[in-house]
């Protein structure tokens, strides 16, 4: 049972197994070369801001001026698009746009 219950866990590996050890006894390990340099404290508050400010749009905006915003910034996951495209799409003028955003 012992050796059924290893054959499970074999290919497990730990964020703090060292992948190798210099000269001097300093190790690098598996942490190091998969962390990412974000905070992630920084990352929650810019989503929840950007929830915000969709929720902004949503109720502050007519649908026309929240289409226009949406479009130009990429607000909703879209790419942003530049004036001119914002307002071919709208069908309205760029001086429009620029007005608007």
């Amino acid at each position: 049972m012992h050796f059924r219950s290893q054959k499970k866990t074999a290919g497990d590996v730990s964020l703090s197994d060292a992948l190798d050890i210099d000269s001097e006894g300093n190790g690098l390990y598996l942490m190091d070369v998969v962390s990412q340099e974000e905070d992630m404290a920084e990352r929650v508050s810019s989503m929840e801001l950007c929830r915000s400010l969709r929720g902004y749009i949503s109720e502050v905006l007519d649908s026309r001026e929240a289409e226009i915003i949406r479009l130009r910034y990429g607000i909703g996951g879209g790419i942003p698009k530049t004036q001119r495209e914002t307002a071919q799409i709208c069908g309205i003028s760029r001086s429009y746009v620029s007005r608007r955003h």
